[in-house]
């Protein structure tokens, strides 16, 4: 019985190990559903050039674009559970899309193994330099006597349903401007032609370096080191506010969990090298690392928490 059950595990070895080794050995295909040049794709070919190293595979990154992150990761989930495509999701494309789309053409949870969280970036409440809001008291307090409008990077954003969660508890009077990316979002701001936007920081530091736009708040557990004088969201009063953006990898639902190990434990460390941490700093992220099981656990608890915030805030991807 003894040996039976020895042959019986080698062969199942065996029968595993093909598919290992072709997983280890085939070029790794990772899906970034953003363009080129962006916070994202940063992120993705500063991991890449360092992991393909401890990989001893090349790491091939894939910019697809469009629909807010949706056909990127359309394809991901999609692709072959063979160990050789990833791609990089983040709170929107894994968490408040199934909460806020009626027809997703994947499951947040059920089309994806997550294999690592790498990353977040803050949100700031930003307003054109020469709008009158000093603080964001200031802003509430004009938002209760006159019509404010506020940007958004697309409808059903992070951006969005922030900003919606500030204005119904603060009870402005705000209406909701939807733009096709953070960047004319930015743009109309710094011009004046809405009255705030709240953005993950990286995209607007530039302009509040610059002296362009005027950051009233940040969602960072402290004051940032290249921008004291920005207040904390607590420290503004606001403390619903510190809602970050976070960046993850996932493969297609079935990969090999020792494929997935073996990947995670490799982009992990390729996040946790000097060079790596320095360029990533400088886009704005800050690491925040968790292998597969331990991002599983956040990610399930990240679609809960988007599905409230949609709930009470009425935002959806249309409007």
């Amino acid at each position: 019985m003894h040996r039976r059950t020895l042959l019986a595990s080698g062969l199942a070895a065996g029968l595993a190990l093909p598919g290992l080794a072709r997983a280890q050995n085939a070029p790794l295909k990772l899906i970034v559903p953003a363009p080129p040049g962006g916070p994202t794709d940063i992120l993705a070919r500063a991991l890449a050039d360092k992991a393909q190293v401890s990989l001893d595979r090349p790491v091939v990154v894939d910019n697809r674009a469009g629909a807010g992150g949706i056909i990127g990761t359309e394809a991901a989930a999609r692709s072959a559970p063979d160990g050789n495509t990833l791609v990089l999701g983040h709170n929107q494309t894994h968490a408040s899309n199934q909460s806020m789309m009626q027809r997703l053409p994947y499951h947040v949870t059920d089309s994806f193994a997550p294999v690592a969280k790498l990353a977040t970036v803050h949100h700031a409440l930003v307003v054109p330099a020469n709008a009158p809001d000093k603080t964001l008291a200031d802003l509430i307090a004009r938002g209760r006597k006159e019509r404010l409008t506020y940007a958004s990077s697309q409808a059903g954003s992070a951006s969005h349903v922030i900003s919606e969660t500030l204005s119904r508890r603060e009870k402005l009077d705000a209406t909701h401007v939807p733009y096709r990316g953070a960047a004319p979002a930015a743009t109309d701001t710094v011009a004046g032609i809405v009255n705030f936007y709240v953005a993950t920081f990286p995209s607007v530091a530039p302009l509040v370096r610059e002296g362009r736009l005027r950051a009233l708040e940040i969602g960072a557990p402290a004051r940032l080191k290249d921008f004291p004088e920005i207040p904390t969201a607590a420290e503004a009063g606001a403390p619903y506010l510190a809602v970050d953006a976070w960046f993850g990898l996932f493969a297609p639902a079935g990969t090999d969990a020792a494929v997935v190990k073996r990947i995670a434990d490799a982009m992990l460390a390729a996040l946790g090298e000097a060079d790596v941490a320095a360029r990533l700093a400088g886009a704005g992220f800050t690491p925040d690392p968790l292998p597969p099981a331990e991002f599983a656990t956040f990610q399930r608890a990240e679609v809960e928490r988007w599905a409230e915030m949609a709930r009470l805030t009425g935002v959806t991807m249309e409007g």
